[in-house]
């Protein structure tokens, strides 16, 4: 079973791309995502943001990492994976978006699409753990 998510908010840094030592693509970013509703009087109030660490794999993350920077509004769908693991003796978690398709937010920007070749890779649970050999935090 898998959990489907969009986002749509603002990038929170550039996303960071390395690489596996077999040679796949990752990149990790943010996004900030901000609710805002009419209060009593009528005017516009911001809500807490809600920010979410996401991992774009392969040509999406070398797309991203040309694409995307700091500040720009983009539409984020992916999966939502947990991960866990054990720091100074202590159990940390946390839930991160495993993206599968990234674009800018139309309504606040313009494009010129460019396309690039395609291929038809996917990527496992278990490429994702290895891909990272240090702590999320």
């Amino acid at each position: 079973m898998t959990s489907t998510v969009t986002i749509v908010g603002n990038a929170v840094r550039d996303p960071e791309l390395r690489y596996t030592a077999s040679g796949t693509a990752v990149a990790s970013f943010g996004i900030v995502y901000n609710k805002r509703a009419k209060n009593e009087a009528g005017k516009w109030e911001d809500g807490d943001p809600q920010f979410f660490d996401v991992t774009a794999w392969r040509e999406l993350a070398e797309n991203v990492a040309a694409s995307i920077e700091k500040g720009t509004r983009i539409i984020v769908v992916g999966r939502l994976e947990y991960q866990t693991w054990e720091k100074d003796g202590d159990k940390r978690s946390k839930v991160q978006v495993v993206a599968e398709s990234v674009g800018p937010d139309l309504r606040w920007a313009q494009t010129q699409v460019e396309r690039v070749a395609r291929s038809d890779r996917s990527v496992t649970a278990d490429q994702v753990k290895a891909a990272f050999d240090e702590e999320p935090f």
